[in-house]
This record gives structure tokens, C-alpha cells and sequence, in this order.
């Protein structure tokens, strides 16, 4: 199943920078579009702006990037410019069929039907939406260029291969998957690197329909020829391989009917008109193979760009099977999609200068592709701590976003605690907003605050007698003038953590023979049931004078049942 989504994918992130050629000024764009390995289409995902009045007799023109910037472009430049029509800008963003999506988010479609798994083009298009790039065009919400599912679409890459048939471009191979493996053992053996030897290409066309008509199995393979013509690629510049040297011909239909990536990816992207082809450095080499088969099947080809890699922080790179670089975990783990935009950026280039905390508008706007360099980039998960903390702050201070994280929270407090909160006010939005203010700045993701060291807030403590009588004998004193401060409050007063510091120094002024250090400790155990965490006034602030006056009247109690 391979799943296209066309993503109007409004961030700069340098997964999908677009660039003219060398010779032209480079252009960004406010709005990018980008590429998932099912097919699914980025409707209008970049409308280009052209000024053709301008200068040199009316053949350069300009692309607005934004209200203070133009970038121009020769007339050798049309190519990229007005692939399609009014310069509109299309990518296709080809995900996994196993319905995760990996960190850095470049890789291309398979079509490997062992690895489909069910629900995975939903999981797909929830993970796009959760990171604030909806696509335009996708199985979900269809489109005109649909279907947007490979599986669907195997009678289109039927044609391509059996056209290429006709004209002599492909053939039939009858090889067994036996000879196949004796061929690359022996080029093994041989120190050499394996390759198909082309053996079936020179078969007869009397021979190949006796095979036919004995339905034999088989699959397409393309003739590679040579006379590679030279490509500019976005990032990388000229580039040109001549595959038909140091490769045998290529598989461009399998025996199941499905295509491989090299037929499936040229057929989708020139039928669903994608203009710009964003992938990674590794597909670079298959280039030239790919603007064979355009060539051979009469098509114009898009624009290529091709991304340097993300890797691990140490060199070594992004494995799909490291559970915890999918967006999934990510977002479990209580990461914010503006966090996990921010790190990816700021550890590749693109950008004139890196700082953290910048916002999608931020990075659009900061966003020069003339800086995009072709260095991989290592991804250092360890700060994403950090990063997730500041975007944190930034979501808490906004209405709209704070709204979003209370639901957040409150899902997860009933998930982890469910029926030990005993009193459901812990679940009301004016108690977690309270909690998440006072928080702002120590936590680093919402899911801190029901780990263990936050578990007073929403659930109330339990303590041995022996651990409140070890404390002082003061205890039931401490408790009362707890209670009868928080009695002594001005109807409807707001506790603050400044005006609950003082107070508590007087409290502990009034105990005969207890040294206020442990005062403190006889109140944070009776609030939380820890020896350690925020401050103890912080402590009151989240919890509010009703449910510290309910917690100390539960010490009365105990210490009662003791006497």
C-alpha cells in the first residue's frame, strides 16, 4: 500500500527547502508542500507569485516570498518555475505503509505489500494533522488526482510498463529468483558488485510469447541506455550518472503486479503533477535512472532536490527500527510538534542564524534556502528537553494553545491515576491551568506532571503515623495553624507564592521547639506525601485553600486515632 499524501505543508522546515539553480538567485516559499510513501496530494500547496513586467525585456521574473523580499529569476530558469501552470508548486510526501512516521520524515513509497499494515494510511493522516501539516489531497479527504492509494492505482503502472514494452524500452524477464541469487553470489565471489546481466533482454519474441502463452512467471525490466543527460539538482547542483555502466536492468514490475519504487514514483509524480521532487541524498544516485524512464515514457520531468540526511547525534543513521523516532513516541511522550520542528531545524541549515524557540511563522520567515548545504545534519534528541520546555511556556502563555493543553492533561491524569483522584475537581480546567502557570518554566512536557513526583496534585496523599509522629511533636499545632490560616483568608482571595512565603515564616514563629526547616517538612508531607519537589508555598498555590484545609484535617484525624 502505498499512500500519497499532498501536503499543504505551511513550515520552512529543511525537509523541504526549494531552491532555483546555481546561476539564480535562490527563492523560499511561505508555503511548502511535501512527500509520504503512499501517495497523497498537496492541493495549491505553493502558489508562486510572477512579475513579468520586469526588467531584460520582460524575461526575468519574480517570486514573492513575502511582503519584503523578491528573489529573481533568468529566463533559464522557466524550467523550474512554470513546470506547471501559474507556477504553481506540488509535492507528494510518500510515507511508510506501516503507518508510522519516522523523525526527519524523508523517506520514499515501498511497495513491498509484507510491510502493509492495517490502518496505516489513518495512523498517517492523524500524525500529519497532530503536527499541524495536513495535506491538501489524501486517501481521507480525496482530491482530483486520487486515488491516493498504490493498491488502487496498480491498472496506472500497468499501462506505463506495458507502454515501455511496446516501444522496445522494457521487456519481459523469465529469470528465477535461483538464477538471480547464483548471479550475485558469484559476483560476490568474484569481489565485484552484483548485477543483473541482462540475459533476457536478448530473448526472441517468438521465445518470449511461448513463455507468455506458458505463464511463466515473470516480471518488467527497464533498458537502461547510456547518454545520461545531466540534471541540476536544487541542493546538490550538476549532477549525472551513468547507471547503464554499473548497473544491470532494473525491475519496474514485479510478478505480483506491483510496481518497485523507480516506475511507481516517476508514474505518480507526473500523473499527479508534482513539480518538485524533495527527497533525500541517498535517492541522488538513482536520479539519472529516473530521467530515463521519464524519458523513455515521453514525459517532462520535475524538479529534483535532494535533502542531506538527518542522522543520529553520533553519525550513524536513522534506523526505522529505533522505536523512539517515531512521531508517535514522540507525541506520547508528551512532545510538542512545534518542539520537534524546532530541533530539526536548528541542527541543519538553511537558516542565516539558529536560536531556539522559534515559531512555524518564525521559521518560514527566517527560512534561506541559499543555505541549505549538503552536510547531513546530527539530530541531538538529548535537547529536545530543553526545546520542549521553551515551546511549553509559549503554548501556556496563549489562550487558544492552553486550552489544548488542559485537554491534553486531563486525558492523561485519568489515564494514569483513573480512579484514585478522589475528588474531581483536579479534572477542572481552572485547577490544571493554575497548576500548568505555576509549573511553566520546570516542566518540560505535560507528561511530567503525572510522573510520580507530581502525583499529590491530583491524588491525595497516604502516610504511615510513623512517619507524621517522627516529625515533631508539634504536629497537631502545625496542622491547626495551617487550617486557620487558610480559614483567615479574605473571602475569594488568590494565594501567591510570594504572600504564602511570608506567611508560613510567621507560622513557624508560633511553635515552641520545631525550627521552621521542619515545619516545612511536616507540610509537604502532609500535601504531597514526598520529602522533596516544588516549594512548599508553590505546593499551596496548586492546591488551594480548600483542599489543604480538607488534607490537614485528614492529619488531625490520624494524629487523633493515635491518642
Amino acid at each position: 500500500m502505498l499512500l500519497s499524501l499532498f501536503i499543504h505543508f505551511s513550515t520552512p522546515s529543511r525537509c523541504l527547502p526549494i531552491k532555483t539553480c546555481k546561476r539564480c538567485c535562490q527563492y523560499s516559499t511561505g508555503r511548502n508542500v511535501h512527500k509520504v510513501d503512499t501517495p497523497v496530494l498537496l492541493k495549491n500547496a505553493l502558489p508562486l507569485t510572477f512579475n513579468r513586467s520586469g526588467g531584460h525585456g520582460g524575461k526575468q521574473k519574480y517570486i514573492r516570498l513575502n511582503s519584503s523580499q523578491k528573489r529573481c529569476f533568468s529566463s533559464e530558469c522557466d524550467e523550474v518555475c512554470h513546470h506547471h501552470e501559474h507556477g504553481e508548486v506540488r509535492v507528494r510526501f510518500a510515507p511508510s505503509p506501516t503507518g508510522k512516521i519516522m523523525r526527519g520524515g524523508r523517506f520514499e513509497p515501498t511497495t513491498d505489500q509484507s510491510r502493509l499494515v492495517p490502518g496505516a494510511a489513518e495512523s498517517i493522516e492523524d500524525m500529519l494533522e497532530w503536527a499541524g501539516i495536513p495535506p491538501d489531497e489524501s486517501p481521507r479527504g480525496g482530491g482530483q488526482y486520487g486515488p491516493y492509494l498504490q493498491s488502487q492505482r496498480l491498472s496506472l503502472y500497468s499501462q506505463a510498463a506495458d507502454s515501455l514494452v511496446q516501444t522496445g524500452k522494457a521487456y519481459h524477464c523469465f529469470c528465477s529468483q535461483q538464477r538471480l541469487e547464483l548471479l550475485k553470489r558469484e559476483a560476490l565471489r568474484s569481489g565485484q558488485t552484483p548485477r543483473y546481466d541482462n540475459r533476457c533482454r536478448h530473448l526472441r519474441p517468438d521465445q518470449v510469447e511461448e513463455k507468455l502463452d506458458q505463464k511463466v512467471p515473470h516480471v518488467i525490466r527497464f533498458r537502461l541506455e547510456s547518454g545520461v543527460e545531466p540534471f541540476n539538482d536544487l541542493v546538490f547542483g550538476w549532477n549525472r550518472h551513468e547507471v547503464a555502466q554499473v548497473e544491470g536492468d532494473p525491475v519496474v514490475m514485479k510478478a505480483d503486479g506491483f510496481p518497485t519504487y523507480h516506475l511507481a514514483n516517476v508514474v505518480d509524480d507526473h500523473l499527479m503533477k508534482v513539480s518538485h521532487v524533495l527527497r533525500g541524498s541517498e535517492w541522488l544516485i538513482s536520479t539519472s535512472k529516473h530521467l530515463l524512464l521519464y524519458r523513455a515514457l515521453g514525459w517532462k520531468p520535475p524538479v529534483f532536490g535532494h535533502l542531506p540526511l538527518l542522522l543520529n547525534r553520533d553519525g550513524s543513521k536513522l534506523s526505522k527500527r529505533q522505536g523512539d523516532i517515531y512521531i508517535q513516541s514522540f507525541q506520547r511522550s508528551g512532545a510538542l510538534p512545534e518542539a520537534l520542528l524546532d530541533i530539526t531545524t536548528h541542527c541543519g541549515s538553511g537558516f542565516n542564524s539558529n536560536r531556539v524557540g522559534r515559531k512555524m511563522e518564525e521559521l518560514i520567515t527566517e527560512f534561506n534556502p541559499s543555505k541549505i548545504t549538503t552536510h547531513s545534519a546530527l539530530l541531538d534528541l538529548d535537547k529536545l528537553a530543553e526545546f520542549n520546555k521553551i515551546h511549553l511556556q509559549q503554548r501556556i502563555d496563549d489562550a487558544v494553545q492552553r486550552d489544548w493543553l488542559v485537554r491534553d492533561l486531563q486525558g492523561r491524569i485519568q489515564e494514569v491515576y483513573g480512579t484514585q483522584v478522589q475528588d474531581q475537581d483536579v479534572l477542572q480546567p481552572d485547577y490544571i491551568t493554575r497548576v500548568l502557570h505555576l509549573r511553566k518554566g520546570h516542566i518540560s512536557s505535560v507528561s511530567d506532571l503525572v510522573s510520580s513526583e507530581y502525583s499529590y496534585l491530583w491524588v491525595r496523599p497516604s502516610f504511615s503515623d510513623q512517619q507524621m509522629a517522627a516529625l515533631s511533636s508539634e504536629t497537631q499545632h502545625i496542622a491547626t495553624l495551617v487550617i486557620r490560616l487558610m480559614e483567615g483568608l479574605k473571602g475569594g482571595e488568590e494565594l501567591t507564592v510570594d504572600q504564602l512565603s511570608v506567611e508560613l515564616k510567621t507560622l513557624a514563629k508560633k511553635t515552641s521547639n520545631t525550627k521552621y526547616r521542619d515545619v516545612m517538612k511536616i507540610i509537604r508531607l502532609a500535601l504531597s506525601g514526598l520529602q522533596q519537589g516544588p516549594s512548599v508555598a508553590e505546593m499551596m498555590v496548586s492546591l488551594g485553600p480548600s483542599e489543604i484545609t480538607h488534607r490537614f484535617n485528614r492529619v488531625l484525624q490520624q494524629l487523633s486515632r493515635q491518642h
